[in-house]
């Protein structure tokens, strides 16, 4: 098995991807994205129940921290995840959970 190579910097930008998607609102997110759905704003503040304003907060700091795409059309900004990896993270993490429950 060949040693892992990682740069300093690559540990840096993977732990900051890592802290963006520690909240719960934001594993929510990224498991209602899972999939290569695509959603607005209002759907996702909808189907979460919480405030259009806290929903693009956690929106953009996914955005900004490169986990989310958007695209505008028109007035609506909806959101997709940058790469499916994500959602096999999660999965796998809902799977240690339920191990743990055994």
């Amino acid at each position: 098995m060949e040693p892992i190579n990682l740069s300093a910097a690559k540990l840096e930008q993977m732990a900051s991807k890592l802290k963006a998607i520690a909240h719960p609102v934001r594993i929510a997110i990224i498991e209602m994205l899972a999939g290569s759905k695509c959603l607005s704003v209002t759907e996702i503040y909808l189907l979460l129940d919480i405030e259009q304003a806290a929903a693009s907060h956690h929106l953009n700091i996914m955005k900004n921290k490169g986990i989310l795409n958007s695209k505008r059309e028109g007035k609506k900004i909806y959101y997709s995840l940058q790469n499916e990896a994500l959602a096999d993270i999660m999965n796998c993490i809902n799977k240690a959970k339920e191990l743990e429950r055994k």
